[in-house]
């Protein structure tokens, strides 16, 4: 990787030898989609929950979801463990607003969106970003997505830590 690069991958391994589970996995489990919202040109849109029917147009490369869904049986929608309406309400990018979404489209990106909560459990977010425009480039909108996640894993780190004193007074 390039030392100049902004670029950061993080990763998480399954069962490891006599670790049936991985500490780097439980770590990292929060995936993060960030998708171009066409239709804005100065919004960062945080989705909520991901859809699982109505998908009826067929993406760039001709895929169409059998029987226009995600996850045949599976639930009509599924909300993020992360409550985008709290994250919304406390956090501020100077420069752009940000608004609080149900809806991520019934297109790639809520496919997606719906395709990772359902395997992961709702351990996911998808955040919608415009299109790149001079008062929209990509170091701010690199800088502005460093920020909402940062709030979003402070914000279950806060979960995890209530889980955790829960299960305390449980085996107490």
């Amino acid at each position: 990787m390039d030392s100049n690069s902004n670029t950061v991958v993080v990763t998480g391994f399954g069962p490891f030898r006599q670790y049936l589970v991985n500490s780097s996995w439980e770590a990292v489990k929060l995936t993060v989609h960030v998708g171009l919202a066409s239709s804005t040109t100065a919004l960062i849109i945080l989705e909520q929950c991901g859809k699982n029917k109505g998908y009826q147009e067929r993406d760039a490369c001709g895929f169409h979801p059998e029987d226009a869904c995600c996850v045949l049986d599976g639930p009509e929608k599924i909300e993020s463990t992360i409550n985008m309406k709290t994250l919304w309400k406390n956090i501020s990018v100077e420069g752009i607003d940000i608004i609080l979404s149900r809806d991520a489209g019934r297109y790639i990106c809520d496919y997606t969106y719906y395709t990772s909560l359902y395997y992961g459990n709702g351990r996911a977010a998808f955040i919608h970003v415009p299109p790149l425009s001079e008062s929209v480039t990509a170091e701010f909108l690199g800088k502005a997505l460093q920020t909402i996640i940062l709030a979003m894993l402070e914000q279950c780190g806060e979960q995890r830590e209530r889980d955790h004193r829960g299960e305390k007074m449980m085996i107490s």
